[in-house]
């Protein structure tokens, strides 16, 4: 069907977003080569440069200024992406997003062997007495590079989904890509489910009713605990849902017909895909394994059932789909539901959109089921 008309200048904003990338990517690589191509000049013997002193009150800026020369043009570059993207969400849950309630958080740090501490947040529903309550490991989205439990559509959303299904959401905080590559985050979420199968009772859950779920590379790596959980420690885990999911890092899943429907020129959309793999992955042949394309698993059996969500003007709906069927095909209860007329993000704007607030209710009804 059509895109929905909610989404007419998002769309333009977003095609002047990969117009700006690309050209962006083109002055970069012009700079560098004017920089190599450039011929320093010789320093004059006998006259040393004398060293500036600074005033009191421009020391602080001047040393933050020396830190982000010494961080380079890339890292500024995707610190400033990383705050405007933040800036963003918090406009989104503003404008278009709903808040969530208020409910107990708990915070904890969860040691990862062989790679860095990941926090996790448990979201608690309101409880009679101190009966244990299901909970699900969740994952947020953001292509391996930005997002984070703190972004306020991710939070927000944590918070409905935890009163509305009555269950615990446990967020798992995972580093971000390039400083921290694969397997770097598919290892903290799986040390992380296996502290909260230890620590269950002492966190008021109950071990025999937890699911993974996860949104866009937040589905690749829920997808893939499910995967480690079954090779590696065979814990009773129950259900993953996988909300727009990208479960094939080698790009052959992508279905570019729905970017075709939204005018973006498929060089520029390959561009934007490709360059999640590149910069999650160590190298583009890491692509390759299951840990990292759950697609590529050589069996699938075993697995818990799954919910998988997919947009129709999404590329990544190949994979939701290929997904699915692999999973049936080695008998696993999955099912797959397509949301027309919507776009990748679709889940954010449950204030502004119908679809929205039905893809809401679908995650809540598919969570409910860790009550059974």
């Amino acid at each position: 069907m059509p895109l929905d008309p909610f989404f007419d200048e998002r769309l333009r904003l977003h095609r002047k977003y990969l117009f700006d990338q690309a050209l962006s990517t083109v002055r970069t690589r012009l700079a560098t080569l004017t920089r190599f191509l450039r011929t320093p000049s010789a320093p004059v013997e006998g006259t040393p440069a004398e060293a500036p002193v600074a005033r009191p009150d421009r020391a602080e800026r001047a040393a933050k200024a020396q830190a982000s020369a010494a961080l380079g043009p890339r890292a500024r570059a995707r610190a400033r992406h990383r705050r405007s993207a933040l800036a963003w969400d918090r406009s989104e849950l503003r404008t278009v997003g709903t808040p969530g309630p208020e409910v107990r958080t708990v915070e904890h740090q969860v040691e990862v062997p062989g790679h860095p501490t990941v926090r996790v947040r448990i979201y608690y529903p309101d409880v009679v007495g101190h009966a244990p309550v299901p909970a699900v490991l969740a994952f947020f989205g953001g292509a391996f590079r930005i997002g984070g439990i703190d972004y306020p559509t991710t939070d927000a959303a944590f918070r409905r989904r935890t009163v509305d299904a009555h269950v615990a959401v446990a967020a798992v905080d995972y580093s971000l890509a390039p400083e921290h590559r694969y397997p770097v985050q598919v290892e903290q979420a799986y040390a992380a489910l296996l502290w909260l199968f230890g620590n269950a009772p002492e966190l008021a859950i109950d071990p025999m009713r937890i699911g993974v779920l996860g949104i866009s590379a937040g589905g690749n790596i829920a997808a893939t605990v499910a995967l480690m959980n079954r090779d590696r420690a065979g814990l009773p885990l129950r259900l993953q849902i996988l909300e727009v999911p990208v479960v094939d890092l080698t790009g052959h899943h992508l279905d570019l017909r729905a970017v075709r429907g939204l005018g973006i020129p498929r060089p520029l959309a390959l561009r934007e895909l490709r360059s999640v793999a590149l910069t999650y992955l160590p190298h583009p042949d890491d692509g390759l394994e299951p840990y990292a394309s759950p697609l590529r698993a050589a069996s699938h059996e075993g697995l818990p059932p799954a919910v998988i969500l997919t947009a129709e003007y999404d590329p990544l709906r190949g994979d939701g789909d290929a997904y699915g069927y692999a999973l049936r095909r080695a008998g696993v209860d999955a099912s797959v539901v397509r949301y027309q007329g919507v776009t990748h993000d679709v889940a954010i704007f449950t204030a502004a959109l119908p679809a929205a607030r039905r893809w809401h209710d679908d995650v809540v009804a598919a969570l409910r089921r860790l009550h059974a």
